[in-house]
């Protein structure tokens, strides 16, 4: 996609990291889609979908990576040394931990891409993991398995970025005491909306994530009021001036609520739908350029 001059985006990325630079060009894809069109250049790449919950899906992880998602979710538990995949305690087994469930196939997968060469792909693949409960003892336990996989990680080593395959992110019972006194990490935060008025840097919080009904009271049964969309737009334009990603949670999970996020800048749309996003995420980058 072709961006305009006028966009920080293009200033800021010969200074910063190229993974800070790749998560902002994401959000200045989405924001800039309908400006695009109208100019006649070409369509936006294919919105980036965040499988919620992923791990209740039949095939965790890999229905994602067939249907095209570079995001997914999972909540964890840590229970007698092993961090467990589950919604709750009543759902977890010994046998689904996050390195059998995500690690492990992730490493998998990104080896066999890198043979490959197919050069698919540019931004990194985030695993969101959300914290259920204790998120010191989770964060250390998290560090040494980690240090499993450094090879396909993003690090988070001071001010610096180092990209990987596969960005870390936390959610939930987030340390943040201890992230942020950590300058050699493989896994970084997600923050809320009042974290965009802070100064906590990029390294620390790539990414912002919110509840919808926490901001916005729409169901999207009819077009978002235009107050509401002022205001969605604008959380998008701060989070990608920052170099942040935005998610939401909670939205409607529609075909209408997708399309209105992501004509207002937000770059990673929250689904439990995941054949449904995928098919309407293909139809987006489908569209021919305008003439």
């Amino acid at each position: 996609m072709s961006v305009p001059d006028a966009d920080p985006t293009r200033t800021r990325c010969g200074t910063v990291q190229a993974l800070v630079c790749a998560l902002m060009l994401l959000g200045t894809a989405a924001g800039c889609a309908a400006d695009s069109t109208a100019r006649g250049e070409p369509s936006p790449p294919r919105p980036r979908g965040h499988a919620h919950n992923d791990y209740l899906h039949v095939h965790p992880l890999q229905d994602a990576l067939r249907l095209g998602f570079t995001s997914v979710e999972a909540d964890v538990f840590l229970v007698g040394g092993e961090l467990l995949v589950g919604h709750d305690e009543a759902m977890l087994q010994s046998h689904r931990t996050l390195e059998q469930l995500y690690l492990e196939p992730m490493r998998e997968h990104f080896a066999a891409r890198a043979a490959a060469a197919d050069g698919s792909g540019g931004e990194p693949f985030l695993l969101l993991i959300d914290v259920k409960r204790d998120g010191a003892a989770v964060y250390r336990a998290l560090r040494a398995v980690l240090e499993r996989y450094r090879a396909m990680l993003t690090r988070f080593v001071g001010d610096r970025i180092e990209p990987g395959a596969v960005m870390v992110v936390l959610s939930g019972d987030r340390p943040r005491a201890l992230l942020a006194a950590d300058g050699d990490r493989l896994m970084a935060m997600d923050g809320r909306l009042e974290d965009l008025d802070g100064d906590a840097p990029v390294t620390l919080i790539p990414l912002v994530s919110d509840a919808w009904g926490k901001h916005f009271g729409w169901d999207a049964v009819d077009p978002l009021p235009q107050d509401q969309r002022a205001r969605l737009t604008a959380y998008a334009a701060r989070a990608r001036a920052q170099g942040r990603l935005l998610r939401f949670w909670a939205a409607p999970d529609r075909q209408l609520a997708w399309q209105t996020l992501w004509e207002c800048g937000v770059p990673l749309l929250n689904t439990d739908r995941l054949r449904e996003f995928a098919a309407w995420a293909d139809g987006i980058a489908a569209r021919p350029a305008p003439n």
